[in-house]
Parts: C-alpha cells; sequence; structure tokens
C-alpha cells in the first residue's frame, strides 16, 4: 500500500492525488502552509504551526473550513494511516477552485491537503562538517508588499535565489533586505554565536518567525545565554565565532563558510553543536502524540 494524501476529508493514494487546474494555489500561489515534523510518533510543535498557519490564513482573508481541533486530528490520523512514525508533514489550504481572473469570491471553498512523506534536506556529512553559503543578488520580499508571517504558497522570491545558489555550486543562499542587511536564507532562519551571544535578525526586517527559531532561542536562554534579535551585516557572520540555520527540514545545520570566508574555526562549534543537542531532546517531548 502507497501513501494516502488528505484532500478534503477523503484519502487518495500518492498517484491519485488531484487538485483542480482551475484552483487558486495552483493558478496564483494563493494559498498557505506549513511544514512540520514528526519524531518517533511525536507531531513537535502541532499546535504552533496550526496556530500559525491559521493566522497566516487569516492574513490573506481566508477562510479554513475546518476548526483547529479538527485540523489537528486530520494530520495525527494521516500520520497513523501512512505508519510513519518519523515524517515531513506538509500541511496546506488553498484559497480553491474559482476561474481564470484574480477574484478571490469566484472561490467558494477553499481546500485542505495534508501530505506526509519522508524528507532529507541536507546529506548528514554536512550536519558533522558543516555547510557553506553564498549571498545572491536577489533580495528578499520587502515586507509591506508581502509579509513574511504569511507562509504563502507562493515562494518564487526564494527559488529565485535558490536558483543562484545551485548556479554558483552551493546547496543554500543567503538573501539580504533591500537595504543590505542580513535576512534569512532561503529557507531557514540564521543565527550567529559572538562572545556567547546568540544573535539572529529581527523579525521587522522582513523574515519569517520560525518555529524552530523560536524554539533554538528558548533552549539558549535556559543555558545562560544572551539572547538577541538585532541587525546582522553580512561582516557580522564574517567575523562571527559560530553560524547556523534553523528550519522545520533542516533543524539546525552549522554553517562554517560564507563567499568562501571561513567562520570561526571552519568546524561545527561547541555552542551550536550543543544547541543541536538540546534540541533533539525537545523533538521527543514538545508536542502531539499519535
Amino acid at each position: 500500500m502507497g501513501l494516502k494524501v488528505y484532500i478534503n476529508g477523503e484519502y487518495f493514494e500518492k498517484d491519485e492525488a488531484k487538485i483542480s487546474v482551475f484552483d487558486h494555489g495552483l493558478l496564483y500561489g494563493d494559498g498557505v502552509f506549513e511544514g512540520i515534523r514528526s519524531y518517533d510518533r511525536l507531531v513537535f510543535k502541532l499546535e504552533e504551526h496550526v496556530d500559525r498557519l491559521y493566522e497566516s490564513s487569516q492574513g490573506i482573508m481566508q477562510n479554513i473550513p475546518l476548526s483547529k481541533k479538527d485540523m489537528i486530528k486530520a494530520v495525527v490520523e494521516t500520520l497513523k494511516l501512512n505508519k510513519l512514525d518519523n515524517a515531513y508533514i506538509r500541511l496546506i489550504v488553498t484559497r480553491g477552485v474559482g476561474d481564470l481572473g484574480l477574484d478571490p469570491r469566484k472561490c467558494k471553498f477553499a481546500s485542505i491537503i495534508i501530505i506526509t512523506d519522508n524528507i532529507k534536506l541536507y546529506p548528514e556529512k554536512l550536519y558533522k562538517e558543516g555547510l557553506a553559503i553564498i549571498t545572491v543578488p536577489t533580495p528578499r520580499n520587502m515586507p509591506e508588499a508581502l509579509n513574511p508571517q504569511i507562509k504563502s504558497l507562493n515562494y518564487l522570491n526564494n527559488i529565485l535565489a535558490k536558483i543562484e545558489a545551485i548556479n554558483s555550486g552551493y546547496e543554500e543562499a543567503l538573501m539580504f533586505t533591500a537595504h543590505g542587511y542580513v535576512a534569512e536564507c532561503t529557507g531557514d532562519n540564521i543565527f550567529i554565536i559572538k562572545n556567547n551571544n546568540l544573535i539572529t535578525p529581527p523579525a521587522y526586517l522582513g523574515i519569517l518567525k520560525g518555529i524552530t527559531r523560536a524554539c533554538v532561542m528558548d533552549i539558549a536562554k535556559k543555558a545562560g545565554m544572551t539572547v538577541k534579535e538585532e541587525i546582522i551585516t553580512r561582516h557580522n557572520i564574517f567575523t562571527a565565532d559560530e553560524c547556523f540555520l534553523t528550519g522545520t527540514a533542516a533543524e539546525i545545520i552549522p554553517v562554517v563558510c560564507l563567499d568562501k570566508r571561513t567562520i570561526g574555526d571552519n568546524k561545527p562549534g561547541k555552542i551550536t553543536l550543543n544547541l543541536m543537542k538540546e534540541f533533539r531532546k525537545a523533538t521527543k517531548t514538545d508536542g502531539v502524540k499519535y
């Protein structure tokens, strides 16, 4: 039996899971999503992810035809059906089927899709040895135009930056704001460590307030570190003691080089490694069991 995909209350085989070509999620990227992880039959931070999904939906004036409680239940049931102990969950809500015009009023019913599968964003080697990244010309979207707190289905800004990284022979790209400050990578938040201070760009610059980001900041505070949200420049990364990225799919991955400049000792730092260890512990205790 293959993987089953949830679409609007029904389950379909992976190869038979389809949406209409008139769905505005396909036509215009009009919809929202969440990426979620489960570890040993515990869905990590599921309630936080569902809360953010509904906030994103509220931000684009889209009604989700399920309560939060029923959405959580649907995610858990999909994982159980697919017999996945460890999984990546993609929770999607599109505007629904409309016509070829932009008018969202033509979409009468939102579409809910739940995909559960495995994911491996980076090779295990990079978690042990560290990742080299590169800056790219494509700036992060201005938050005044599209607030990054809305996890919309339109990720073209990030994809264009990813293409530039790939074309340069790198796995990941660092994006800047229109004013030249460090924002985030194509799919992950960025942190630096300097003199036992953990520093990450503030949300008002136009970054996603990642759930893994918040978890790592809490872990660091409990460990006695000073945690700051402040503007970062490329120079700050060059001269940092350590650097790493965070995200649901990436988890925590060390960064040892930016634009061919070595960061710290050119290997994952002790603080980063300890945060990785404590994060793994958190994934076993903080979430919804199934």
